[in-house]
């Protein structure tokens, strides 16, 4: 079955303790993306907002960097609750440097690919990879429908993992929908990051949809 990676920014952000307490048992984890409005145009969660939030669950923490200098961001986030770090992939001029850094502090660590971005860019850095995101929409926006060029980089990536024996998550992180998910599914995914999916409606409902696929 897909895991879920639930995405606070689809959360009510003014009553986010509350809603973490809502879709907690029906999430594997909770996904929360930093936009530093620099990189993508938003301004999303930041260090201290983590810090608040970790004693709300013990769910691990993944926190998705979508900033322009993510190496500035690993030690500030890992100190404030993360359990695991993903950047975008293009923001790094040295992404090995980066992936090093968060597993040095113990943490997984994780890339994220956008539309224009193919698969075989990770080529060198596979060992270092706990997870990869591939992008279904454009980076930083809610809402937009699934560009199909993400299952098939889905599909060629479960390859590459597969025929080597690696460990490397696969996970879907826009345009996630009820008729995306199967087709996500079916792709070689292991997890979604659901928002709306999980908070538009009754969390207990999506889960046990998700279960029957």
């Amino acid at each position: 079955m897909l895991k879920c990676s639930t995405s606070l920014w689809s959360a009510d952000l003014a009553n986010l303790a509350s809603e973490i307490r809502r879709v907690e048992p029906y999430s594997d984890r909770f996904h929360l993306d930093v936009a530093d409005g620099h990189y993508t145009r938003n301004l999303l969660f930041f260090p201290d907002l983590v810090k608040a939030l970790r004693r709300h669950t013990a769910l691990p923490f993944e926190v998705h960097l979508m900033a322009t200098d993510p190496l500035a961001w690993v030690e500030p986030f890992a100190a404030a609750g993360a359990d695991s770090i993903i950047f975008c992939f293009d923001s790094a001029a040295e992404p090995g440097t980066v992936l090093r850094a968060i597993r040095a502090l113990g943490k997984g660590a994780g890339v994220s690919l956008n539309i224009e971005e193919p698969v075989d860019a990770v080529e060198p850095y596979w060992d270092l990879l706990d997870t990869l995101v591939i992008f279904g929409t454009a980076t930083g926006i809610k809402g937009a429908g699934m560009d199909p060029s993400a299952l098939d980089k889905m599909r060629q990536a479960r390859q590459i993992i597969s025929s080597r024996g690696l460990r490397t998550e696969i996970v879907a992180d826009g345009g996630i929908r009820r008729e995306t998910v199967p087709l996500i599914q079916a792709a070689g995914a292991d997890t979604i990051v659901p928002g709306s999916l999980m908070f538009g409606g009754d969390p207990r409902e999506m889960r046990e949809w998700l279960a029957g696929l």
